[in-house]
């Protein structure tokens, strides 16, 4: 049996393909695929599956046709009014949520019933006191006894990124570098990181960890010096006090290739670039340069006579602000 086409022309749900059974299967096989598939769609059971909800939905509206001889045979013979969708045209069942799983099939197939809908304790397991031709049970025309549920699947583990940090020298980080990992759940992954990577750069290994979630490696690339590599270019912070930055200096600054000496500019503010052209690394014939960054940096327990300077200095800074309203 194929699936059929309603009025306004799209295809309809084929229920057995649904339930993942052959067209023409029997009550049992119809009643054990329906607990694999409400099993297997449960939304309690598939938190992180964004389409087990209208799946779900699927799975009961098919068992739904196909256990109820009436509309099976009206939709056999062509009619779509009868269809898997026909069950959902009224009030939405689950529109306050979904019972539990244990709940629910207990509520189709076994012990939580009124009087009429009660199990008989007779072998084949039938609806005694059940009217045959009532049909709001989805359950009633099922003759053969509850086929056991199979075991429960393995439960659901939240996804959740992790992270790692790893070190590499400038020569590494140039050239890539194996790095070995070993997850929380004992998975040993092995990565390559790319050649010219640089100090703060931040991995995705997507899906490794428990629960499907991302592993990130954050590299440093970093010397005792303090110099930060970066592809071919090297940075480097130089703290300058507020007398250096104002009158300029000269200091000694490391490189990858031994301490120079760099002249700091008068007026210099934090933030401030220097070059020194040539002084990163190589690499097929290219050679990086390093990056020096002025970071003035203020005493932070200044003694008294400097603490009358610095008043002395705002004093003048106000006064020419006076004359120069346009100043900052």
């Amino acid at each position: 049996m194929t699936s059929r086409s309603v009025a306004s022309g799209e295809a309809a749900i084929d229920p057995w393909a649904v339930l993942g059974l052959d067209p023409g299967a029997d009550a049992d096989a119809l009643k054990l695929a329906f607990r694999r598939q409400a099993r297997r769609w449960h939304p309690d059971l598939n938190g992180n599956d964004p389409v087990a909800e209208e799946r779900f939905k699927q799975v009961n509206e098919a068992y739904a046709l196909l256990s109820d001889p009436r509309r099976r045979r009206a939709w056999e013979l062509g009619d779509a009014a009868a269809g898997p969708a026909a069950a959902g045209r009224g009030a939405d069942p689950f529109a306050t949520g979904f019972p539990s799983f244990e709940s629910y099939l207990e509520e189709l197939f076994g012990s939580r019933h009124t009087r009429a809908d009660r199990v008989d304790d007779t072998p084949d397991g039938r609806f005694a006191d059940r009217d045959p031709g009532d049909d709001s049970f989805p359950g009633h025309a099922a003759a053969a006894p509850v086929t056991a549920s199979p075991p429960p699947p393995p439960p659901v583990v939240a996804a959740s990124d992790s992270e790692t940090s790893v070190d590499l020298t400038p020569e590494q980080a140039l050239q890539g570098e194996r790095v070995e990992l070993e997850l929380a759940d004992g998975t040993a992954v092995e990565v390559w990181t790319p050649p010219m990577a640089g100090d703060g750069w931040r991995l995705r290994l997507a899906g490794v960890t428990p629960g499907g979630g991302d592993h990130f490696l954050q590299l440093r690339v970093r010397t005792d010096e303090g110099l930060r590599v970066d592809g071919l270019r090297v940075h480097y912070l130089l703290p300058v006090s507020p007398a250096e930055a104002v009158l300029g200096c000269q200091v000694v600054v490391p490189t990858l290739k031994g301490a120079v000496k760099l002249t700091v500019p008068p007026g210099s503010s934090s933030g401030r670039l220097l070059r020194l052209r040539g002084r990163g690394l190589e690499w097929g014939g290219q050679r990086g340069d390093q990056l020096v960054e002025i970071r003035i940096v203020v005493p932070e327990q200044p003694g008294d006579a400097e603490i009358a300077l610095y008043r002395r200095l705002q004093e003048l800074a106000d006064e020419a602000a006076e004359e120069e309203p346009g100043r900052l």
